[in-house]
């Protein structure tokens, strides 16, 4: 989108991570070695302040990063949670509450998009993008919805904070939207429903969109020339700093919720069980969500709780419990069911096995949803890596290895940001 320029190679490259309750920000020098990380966590109860977090929490990031470093940025690029989406008016403030990537309330437009979609669209669920922009133009006030310009992902806005050009994503993040990744553009069903008008621009992940804004480049000492590019999503940009690269290598990232990538040779695309592919060159990333993961066990232990009751597991002993771990009803992946119900019962009156039922149950999810992927026609797994705040806890990582029966392995690194420093930093060099 820009004009290609050569670029100092002496720069350094910023990668920025927005998950659902904090975010990190990470910088590289030309040799992909950090040179600085801040983080900033947001909690807030009201939707209506989320969008106002997100640009406290981008600026916060920007302000804590070393001066140094600051003057010697040379692109940024953010990856945000996949689906969590704005409707924004012309001048790119949001005209209603963002939703985020696990709010169903797409399900009351669902029947619809179904009649619409093809029937292997990554679109068909109640938690897209695309039913979320339905759910918006069957339910606004007619007035509202006559403000409404541009849908954005959080990548897109927080982005656009940086570059002020609205209307701009990636093909990461337009997927669920309804993007058709292998021709890069919007197919012809989707081009024909009213709130296609809201839609943005699709560019590839990593491409430079625009120059920092500069007041935003004065406010911060940021160098003026420092390229901004189209993010990605929070779970590829975690795959991409992992360090997996052969068809057969997969990353699971452990967070508020349970995400898996496959690198494989087919593609593959079922949404009746919530599997979806990206494409990343020439090869594909299989996988999907689900809403299992650390939000249910924080519904029960605090972060000290879970590290002192995990070190008295015994992870070679099977509890027999058969949890099913869900924060809430709704699942996505591996089975796709918007009214699907935890299964957290019977509970033991020791915490410990308690705590030892939701690791194992959270770890047969995952080991289903490698066994479906291979089974649907993906490139069989060979090796797992896994990121994000569950990796650390090694108790879980021994659960996992017995059900799983697979090559286990810390990623590189388990920092999404340095997924996103990475793409900014093939900006640089392009």
């Amino acid at each position: 989108m820009l004009s290609k320029e050569p670029r100092r190679l002496d720069r350094y490259a910023l990668g920025i991570d927005f998950g659902t309750s904090g975010a990190r920000a990470i910088a590289i020098d030309a040799a992909a070695q950090v040179v600085a990380k801040v983080d900033e966590n947001f909690i807030s109860s009201a939707p209506c302040q989320l969008a106002q977090l997100w640009q406290g929490a981008l600026w916060s990031l920007l302000d804590a990063l070393p001066l140094p470093v600051r003057r010697r940025l040379g692109a940024i690029t953010i990856d945000g949670t996949s689906a969590t989406v704005l409707l924004c008016d012309a001048r790119g403030q949001p005209i209603a509450d963002p939703l985020l990537y696990n709010d169903d309330r797409g399900r009351l437009v669902l029947d619809d998009l179904q009649q619409i979609a093809p029937h292997d669209s990554p679109a068909r669920s109640a938690t897209s993008g695309l039913a979320k922009a339905m759910w918006w133009w069957q339910t606004l006030p007619p007035k509202q919805r006559e403000r409404a310009q541009y849908l954005l992902h959080q990548a897109d806005w927080l982005s656009w904070l940086l570059h002020n050009r609205l209307g701009i994503s990636d093909y990461h993040n337009a997927l669920k939207l309804g993007c058709d990744v292998g021709a890069l553009a919007y197919p012809g069903w989707l081009s024909r429903l009213p709130a296609a008008a809201w839609f943005p621009q699709i560019t590839s992940p990593g491409e430079p969109v625009g120059i920092i804004q500069p007041a935003i480049a004065e406010r911060f000492a940021i160098a003026p020339d420092c390229l901004i590019t189209a993010g990605t999503t929070d779970s590829i940009a975690a795959f991409l700093a992992s360090g997996a690269a052969t068809p057969g290598e997969a990353v699971t990232s452990l967070g508020s919720t349970l995400v898996l990538k496959l690198l494989s040779t087919t593609r593959l695309d079922v949404p009746q069980k919530g599997i979806y592919s990206h494409r990343l060159g020439n090869l594909w990333l299989v996988g999907g969500a689900s809403n299992t993961g650390g939000a249910v066990l924080k519904q029960f232990f605090t972060d000290s709780q879970i590290k002192a009751l995990s070190q008295q597991i015994d992870p070679a002993v099977s509890t027999e419990l058969n949890y099913y771990p869900l924060p809430c009803p709704g699942e996505r992946f591996p089975i796709s069911d918007p009214d699907y119900l935890p299964r957290l019962t019977p509970r033991p009156p020791n915490s410990v096995m308690f705590l030892n039922g939701l690791l194992e149950g959270i770890a047969q999810i995952e080991a289903d949803s490698y066994q479906l992927l291979t089974q649907l026609g993906a490139t069989p797994v060979t090796q797992i890596y896994t990121a994000g705040g569950g990796a650390k806890n090694k108790t879980w990582q021994a659960i996992r290895s017995r059900l799983l029966k697979l090559p286990i392995a810390a990623a590189n690194t388990t920092d999404a940001a340095y997924g996103s420093a990475r793409l900014a930093q093939n900006s640089i060099r392009a």
